[in-house]
């Protein structure tokens, strides 16, 4: 096979990403990478035509002496016998407003995709490599990590630092804890009438005694006695 691919881009980019296999992972579409492994091992999901093949396998570039890439790839089906191998050869070459790539190389492959049509699967393939080649021209190198703000960072306590020692409890915190005891088991009628108690409870007002006091008691008796009086002397007259 042989296809070419433009890519507005300078081929110094597309070197720069050739060199390194995560942005070579980034640049393969619908890669999923495999937890722990290499860059560029993972599945990748291929569709042709009406249908969708999944493939597990991974990708190897490697730099030559004569500033071409060559391109190594196997891959077997999830679900299948099916495998899959390239080896394809990159060449770059800068033009008036970006890069020119050149593809050439072999492939094999057996299993589901044998039983399609050959027009779909070179249409498939050849749209697969136009979207890599061009992924080479759009990845950038991820940012480096950037250490957390100090005042974000917790500072660990001193080895040397004696341990807290606890303090008790005010007076307060005593008297509301002790009538929360008190209060448990009583009914929520008895609890929202219940005077309170402790610290909060309400204060009587004294009792004190006023000189007059004894005079209002005194006058009702000192009445009744006068009206008797009036009463006997009346009736003494009368006898007369």
């Amino acid at each position: 096979m042989e296809h070419q691919v433009y890519v507005p881009a300078p081929a110094s980019r597309l070197r720069e990403a050739l060199a390194d296999p995560a942005r070579v992972a980034r640049a393969l579409p619908g890669l999923q990478q495999d937890a722990g492994a290499a860059p560029g091992s993972g599945r990748v999901k291929v569709r042709i035509g009406s249908h969708s093949i999944t493939y597990r396998g991974s990708l190897r570039v490697t730099a030559r002496d004569d500033g071409s890439y060559a391109v190594d790839g196997d891959a077997t089906e999830a679900r299948g016998d099916g495998a899959v191998k390239l080896a394809l050869t990159l060449r770059l070459a800068d033009t008036d407003e970006g890069c020119e790539v050149t593809v050439t190389g072999t492939a094999s492959a057996g299993g589901r995709v044998a039983e399609l049509a050959p027009e779909a699967v070179e249409s498939a393939a050849t749209r697969l490599l136009n979207r890599f080649v061009e992924g080479l021209g759009e990845a950038r190198p991820e940012p480096p990590e950037q250490p957390p703000p100090v005042f974000e960072t917790e500072t660990p306590p001193p080895s040397l630092a004696p341990e807290p020692v606890e303090e008790p409890l005010p007076e307060i915190f005593a008297e509301a804890a002790h009538a929360r005891r008190t209060m448990i088991g009583r009914s929520a009628e008895e609890v929202d009438h219940a005077p309170p108690r402790g610290r909060y409870a309400p204060v009587p007002a004294p009792q004190t005694v006023a000189a007059g006091s004894a005079l209002r008691w005194a006058a009702p008796a000192a009445a009744v006695a006068l009206a008797s009086a009036i009463v006997v002397t009346r009736a003494l007259r009368k006898r007369r």
